[in-house]
């Protein structure tokens, strides 16, 4: 994932969030981004501040199970995969 100051569009900084990147969801409330990705993880990663990123954790969910959706009133990502026919819900932030 990288981090671009929108008005210099300088990089502030890069992070490794998996291959086959489908959706990242940013709660404005916990200030955590999601990257939801083919290989089967979430990757979590924190704004600590402007300038400053950490990755809180890395969260294994069902393989391609990559589309997702962030509801920013209960702080839930939701996931799916087709091939499966399974619902996936990760709660996460608050």
């Amino acid at each position: 994932m990288a981090v671009m100051d929108a008005d210099t569009g300088t990089i502030t900084t890069t992070l490794p969030i998996g291959d086959d990147v489908d959706a990242t969801a940013f709660d404005v409330d916990t200030r955590l981004i999601f990257n939801s990705n083919g290989e089967g993880t979430v990757t979590v990663i924190r704004q600590d501040s402007p300038d400053k990123y950490s990755i809180v954790e890395i969260v294994k969910t069902l393989p391609r199970a990559k589309t997702s959706a962030l509801d920013p009133k209960t702080h839930q990502l939701f996931l799916s995969t087709a091939e499966s026919g399974q619902f996936e819900v990760l709660v996460m932030g608050k």
